[in-house]
């Protein structure tokens, strides 16, 4: 077969994202012919494949999706069909030329073949071979430069109904016979098929057919595709795509909005490559910036040979053990002796001079307190380090938990700055994914995301065992006590608690929770874990926030997605003053951390807007409880 082909079996490979949605962003209306736009602004649709290439794709989509004689007629159009394909083709290929001369990079470019956007007989009243005739028209046009200057394999996709895939097929096998042939069906929230077939009737089916690889694309988002996905792979030995939309669109002032964050769809791409998918990429809403963040995805998983797997790092005979937990830390000893402890949280400043939360250590070290956990830029903010932080409070004799971060480091950085972190006695990490920089003060700053907290807990053990992630010794023991963070109260419970199984499995040794208002969830959440865990036993920590306004409460219920009682909001409703609002909360975090306590191995309790004192008086006050015998 093609060279494309013979790379194609090789390993998993990345094809670029949506065109229209690009197209309509930079301001093309949404009535425009878009595949026109390859004759009469060139050198847009040229910046659009650069962009993709720029972001990681390996194979770029002519733009030629609605380039079929039905779908041109809407717009007077259909006697140009071999002129706006055989143009989508030669802007691929030239931006794809470009690149390899500037990056020595291989691009492969597919011909797009969407749907004619008519039914087809019986629904219809187009005859299953004309439709075959406009595939046939259309296909020929993509095909025809030859290969060196035409397509290297065909893209059949988003078909709604397998006997139009069918026709396209069996267009495709008859004028260009030599060329791949991927055919991709869109599904509705069932994972079905829109005419009513199983993915598993569509895989068996498409293979008997000739199929060079089959999969979905488009659809209502990635949950959906990735299901469906995984019922073909039982009905099929080929290679599997999937190419999902990001997620479905929502009208925002006026305008279709996909929501689906690029750090989502890279975690789809873990997903479906794990699931045994062969080519990932983007439909409907995905822009360059997914892309790019499915590139770091794979990226990942090709450095780490599948470090993100759910399962623990591999021994090697070169490994060096951890130190027991006990003789690791001051607070590895209070997890291995199960007592109570208690955790205060610090967020960095955003300058270079730190008195104020040294003065906070103090206060709190002689209160009894601990350790004190340090954020990592939360909010994507740009703040001192936390390493730096961590060790100027060191100094002072209270111990650290430092967050770290996915979000800025590749595996590199990453491995650097954990060797760093223990060379200088920073022992306690908290593994976490981070807020992505559209968060923050600047939202066009770039993301890395190699690795997600799963694989971070990974690495972070691999270097706990005395190797790098590709198991070259590293001489000794980082000794990190890992530690990770979940939510009780986000409306997925389901999906939270199997991260947080992976993450244990990978190597977690405590969780630390997002602040806790209700106790039913909680209760939920640590009955859940045994479902999920089994006899393992991680030591929960529980946060406690005190609120200072209702304000505050209403921030953390409606968009950090805190479980927040109705008595809580009421409470808070009724303080008028902000002293009397500061005080209602301090007392609700004190009921609060007396209620959690015979339930949890310690608190983290949140220092609001860096008010230490107000930590120090939830501790300080709040009820004693003796907890249960373990």
């Amino acid at each position: 077969m093609s060279r494309f082909a013979e790379t194609f079996s090789d390993r998993p490979m990345l094809a670029d994202g949506a065109m229209g949605t690009v197209l309509y962003a930079r301001g093309v209306p949404i009535d425009r012919c878009y595949d026109e736009l390859n004759l009469s602004d060139p050198n847009l649709i040229f910046s659009v494949h650069e962009e993709y290439l720029q972001a990681g794709a390996e194979i770029l989509e002519t733009n030629t999706f609605g380039a079929n004689r039905f779908r041109l007629a809407r717009h007077g159009l259909e006697g140009k069909v071999a002129e706006i394909n055989r143009a989508g083709v030669r802007l691929a290929r030239e931006a794809a030329g470009r690149f390899k001369e500037r990056q020595a990079g291989e691009t492969w470019v597919a011909g797009s073949v969407g749907p004619l956007g008519v039914r087809l007989e019986p629904l219809g009243k187009t005859g299953l071979e004309e439709a075959r005739a406009a595939f046939v028209e259309q296909i020929g046009a993509l095909a025809e430069s030859g290969p060196e200057n035409g397509v290297d394999l065909l893209i059949v996709e988003t078909m709604p109904a397998l006997n139009e895939a069918g026709e396209a097929l069996k267009a495709a096998k008859a004028v260009a016979p030599h060329l791949p042939v991927v055919v991709m069906v869109t599904v509705d929230d069932e994972s079905e098929c829109l005419d009513g077939a199983s993915p598993q009737q569509a895989a068996a089916l498409l293979t008997e057919w000739g199929a060079d690889a089959i999969g979905v694309n488009c659809s209502t988002g990635p949950a959906t595709v990735l299901t469906a996905i995984e019922a073909m792979r039982a009905a099929t030995t080929l290679p599997l795509a999937a190419m999902p939309n990001a997620g479905m669109p929502r009208a925002v002032e006026g305008r279709n909005v996909y929501l689906c964050s690029p750090e989502f769809m890279a975690s789809f791409a873990r997903k479906a490559i794990s699931a045994g998918v062969q080519l990932v990429g983007g439909c409907c809403g995905t822009t360059p910036n997914h892309i790019r963040a499915m590139r770091s995805a794979i990226r990942a998983m090709d450095e780490q040979a599948r470090i993100t797997g759910t399962g623990a790092a591999p021994a090697t005979s070169q490994e060096t053990p951890p130190a027991p937990l006990a003789d690791r830390s001051r607070l590895g000893s209070l997890l291995a002796e199960g007592r109570f402890l208690t955790m205060v949280e610090m967020v960095p400043p955003r300058g270079i001079d730190c008195s104020r939360e040294v003065e906070g250590a103090q206060l709190l070290m002689r209160m009894g307190v601990h350790a004190i956990d340090v954020y990592d830029a939360p909010q994507a903010s740009a703040r001192m380090s936390g390493e730096s932080l961590c060790i100027q409070i060191q100094h002072t004799g209270m111990e650290t938990v430092l967050h770290y971060t996915c979000r800025d480091r590749n595996l590199l950085s990453i491995q650097s700055d954990l060797l760093g972190a223990s060379s200088i006695g920073l022992h306690n990490i908290l593994c976490v994914t981070g807020d992505p920089p559209q968060l923050g003060n600047y939202p066009d700053a770039s993301q890395v995301f190699d690795v997600d907290s799963i694989g971070l807990v990974n690495i972070a053990r691999r270097l706990n065992h005395g190797l790098d992630i590709g198991s070259n010794s590293i001489g000794a023991s980082t000794n990190f006590t890992i530690g990770v963070a979940a939510n009780p109260g986000v409306p997925d419970l389901d999906n939270e608690l199997k991260r947080l199984a992976y993450k244990v499995e990978a190597g977690a040794e405590y969780v630390i929770t997002q602040a806790v208002f209700d106790l039913r969830l909680l209760e939920a959440f640590l009955e859940r874990i045994k479902d999920r865990i089994g006899d393992h036993r991680i030591p929960v920590i529980a946060g406690i926030w005190p609120l200072v306004s209702l304000r505050n409460a209403e921030y953390m219920k409606n968009d950090l997605r805190v479980g927040m009682p109705e008595e809580v909001m009421l409470r808070m409703a009724q303080a008028q003053i902000p002293e009397a609002a500061r005080a209602e909360g301090i007392r609700i975090a004190q009921e609060m951390l007396a209620a959690v306590r015979p339930f949890v191995q310690g608190v983290q309790v949140s220092a609001p807007y860096g008010n230490y004192e107000a930590a120090a008086e939830v501790i300080a006050g709040a009820p004693s409880r003796t907890p249960p015998a373990v």
